[in-house]
């Protein structure tokens, strides 16, 4: 039996708009420079977008995968060689909007040779609150919650949490607060969100680092490459880096756990 190394990480939000691909994306990259195997799989089923970010126009998509036969190796397209792929969704299909408990079993099964190569599986998720991106985020090891100073950010990430903590025993989050004007606004904006976790859901969020407000982000939108490509040195690319450091020093910590479970964990068929 193999002894699993891969620490697999959804990232998520409870709305659209708060940078949860770019921040993806660019974690990626960091931790791919750093020597890290990595598979970033888009699981926006209606609105696939990393391969716009990425200035690429995919031959196959998640949809062969799942249903046209197609294996991992056939769809997965490498970022940067040496191991930083990508698996691209189909937007608009709206047969794979949402999977139900056989087609994740299925995606499980054709997803699981690949994981050896990997240390990391990011999962790109939509936003909100639907039965799919509640079943990615439960089958990870580790949350990424994206955030910004927003009150409707903090609202929405707020109730994600909690329908993911009271309807399936998730518990533990990491938050990323993205697009803060400063420091202060930025731990003002992860204390509000902790504080009313603590209260009503019984457990205090981690801080995993905060991304400052850069115009260098929508600079490298523009030009379809990853921010830690195009300007590493921007605060924003600090910021991002400064992140990955901590979630590999997460994911050392985790190693001998990860070592007796499987890369995603496998769902009940009623659980959604």
């Amino acid at each position: 039996m193999t002894t699993n190394h891969t620490l697999s990480v959804s990232i998520l939000s409870g709305k659209g708009g708060v940078g949860k691909t770019n921040i993806a994306l660019n974690l990626g990259y960091c931790l791919h420079r750093g020597g890290h195997p990595l598979l970033l799989m888009d699981c926006d089923l209606g609105l696939a977008n990393l391969d716009v970010l990425l200035g690429l126009a995919p031959e196959r998509t998640l949809h062969d995968l799942l249903l046209g036969g197609a294996s991992i190796d056939d769809v997965a397209v490498p970022i940067e060689q040496g191991g930083f792929d990508f698996i691209p969704a189909a937007s608009g299909g709206p047969e794979l909007v949402e999977l139900d408990s056989d087609m994740r079993s299925l995606l499980l099964q054709r997803l699981s040779p690949a994981f050896a190569r990997y240390d990391y599986l990011f999962l790109d998720l939509g936003a909100g609150l639907s039965p799919t991106v509640l079943a990615f985020a439960a089958m990870t090891r580790v949350r990424l919650v994206i955030i910004t100073p927003e009150p409707t950010s903090l609202t929405d990430s707020y109730a994600l949490m909690k329908v993911l903590a009271t309807q399936h025993g998730v518990r533990d989050f990491h938050v990323i607060v993205n697009q803060a004007e400063d420091r202060a606004e930025e731990q003002t904006a992860y204390r509000r969100l902790a504080a009313a976790c603590d209260k009503f859901l019984g457990f205090t969020p981690e801080f995993l680092g905060g991304i400052r407000l850069d115009k260098a982000l929508p600079e490298a939108v523009r030009r379809q490459k990853p921010l830690m490509q195009t300007n590493p040195r921007a605060l924003a690319a600090q910021d991002i880096f400064a992140i990955a450091v901590k979630l590999q020093r997460l994911r050392t910590a985790l190693l001998p756990q990860l070592a007796e479970e499987p890369v995603l964990r496998a769902l009940p068929a009623d659980d959604y």
